[in-house]
Parts: C-alpha cells; structure tokens; sequence
C-alpha cells in the first residue's frame, strides 16, 4: 500500500508540472489552448495570468514531491497530506468557478492519492 501511495502521490506531482508547463511556457500553443478550451486571442491577452496559475501549480507539485523524499517518512506524509488537500481544494473551486472538467482531472487523482495516503498513515 505504501509504493501505490507513493506511485498515485507522484502521478498527481507529474501532473501539476505538466500544467505548469503548458500555463508558463506553452500558453500560446495549440496544445495549451485545447487543453483549456481556449481562443489565440484569449490566449494572448491572459498569458501573463496563466503563468502565474502555473507557479502556483509548481508550488503543489514541490510540495507533493518534497513531501515523497523527505526523510523523515512521518513527516514526509504531513507535507504531502497537506498539499493533497491544497489540490483537492483548487480542483473542486477550479471546477465550480472554471471548467467542470478540472473535478475530474486534477481531484480525482488528487483524492484517490489522499485515501491512499490515508490507508498508510
């Protein structure tokens, strides 16, 4: 139980860096803009807003992944109870205030994380 922990604890980690990526550095794209349903007008005139979403997603992603390799596994598992809610938290505003959608991509693996880490402690 505890490698499935931490195997579904950085899946949601990779996710968030995968967004930091598309909201900092490919917000532009055709990529970024699908994945966000998204217009190149739009796109453009928010594309200093999205970066700063981008941080923030970095930030849960060091969190959860400096949660994964701290040392101290008691510890280890605070950090990354904490920043799984941060993300259960902003998936569940994000999906009422943003995009439907964001419940399931970014929540679900965020709470399947959560009861996971929760079976270990």
């Amino acid at each position: 139980m505890v490698v499935l922990s931490f195997i579904f604890v950085a899946l949601v980690a990779i996710e968030h860096i995968y967004i930091l990526v598309l909201e900092m550095f490919l917000w532009n794209t055709p990529r970024a803009r699908k994945a966000f349903g998204t217009t190149k007008d739009f796109a453009a005139s928010t594309k200093s807003l999205a970066a700063n979403q981008g941080l923030y997603n970095g930030f849960l992603a060091a969190g959860l992944l400096w949660g994964l390799f701290r040392p101290n596994a008691d510890f280890g598992h605070q950090i990354q109870l904490f920043f799984l809610i941060c993300v259960l938290v902003a998936a569940v505003y994000g999906g009422l205030t943003a995009k439907k959608s964001i419940l399931v991509v970014q929540g679900l693996p965020a709470l399947l994380a959560l009861l996971l880490l929760l079976l270990v402690l």
